[in-house]
């Protein structure tokens, strides 16, 4: 009887081990759906959530991270593509210090989702965390120096809000892997 117990147990650890040695972050949903509604009902934004990540079709935390971490390195290079774009042609001089801002704000972000991929990359998801918060705040750093008279008329306060909501993506994934959301 207790060498049964024994196998028993044995098994269970077995099991167990491989499941958490595996590599694998699954969150705990029978479906990509449960997956994206589990993540996205605690983002900033979720209906933006639901639109990103809809197609992603994993419930591996860390692919989501991956997704949306090349998503945000993508939007961060064209935001900052832009707002270069824009002060170089701008005429105010007032309106081109602020994207001129923009580009010193988009430059920094580039660095943190660089950052936040390599400690995703080594496992480190309070880095990620740290990188992703970084990047938010710089795209909404941007955004703030457009919240006084002489508004941006391009695209670039719409592109700069779509970043924070892929970075609030990051961290409720990188708060999951966690176990903090």
């Amino acid at each position: 009887m207790a060498y049964s117990s024994f196998l028993v147990v044995s098994s269970l650890l077995a099991f167990l081990s491989l499941l958490f040695f595996n590599g694998v972050v699954s969150i705990h949903a029978a479906s990509p759906d449960d997956a994206t509604s589990t993540i996205c009902k605690k983002a900033t934004n979720p209906s933006f959530c639901f639109n990103v990540l809809k197609s992603v079709g994993t419930t591996d935390l860390k692919g989501l991270a991956i997704f949306t971490l090349n998503l945000a390195h993508d939007k961060t290079i064209g935001n900052r593509a832009l707002a270069q774009s824009l002060a170089s042609k701008v005429a105010d001089p007032e309106l081109k210090d602020r994207y001129d801002t923009c580009v010193e704000r988009y430059n920094d972000a580039v660095k943190d989702i660089e950052g936040a991929k390599g400690y995703l990359g080594k496992g480190d998801y309070n880095g990620l965390n740290i990188k992703a918060s970084a990047t938010m705040t710089e795209a909404g750093d941007c955004l703030d120096s457009f919240t006084q008279p002489l508004k941006d008329p391009s695209a670039l306060s719409g592109n700069g809000e779509a970043m924070e909501n892929i970075c609030s993506i990051i961290l409720v994934i990188a708060n999951l892997i966690l176990g903090l959301a």
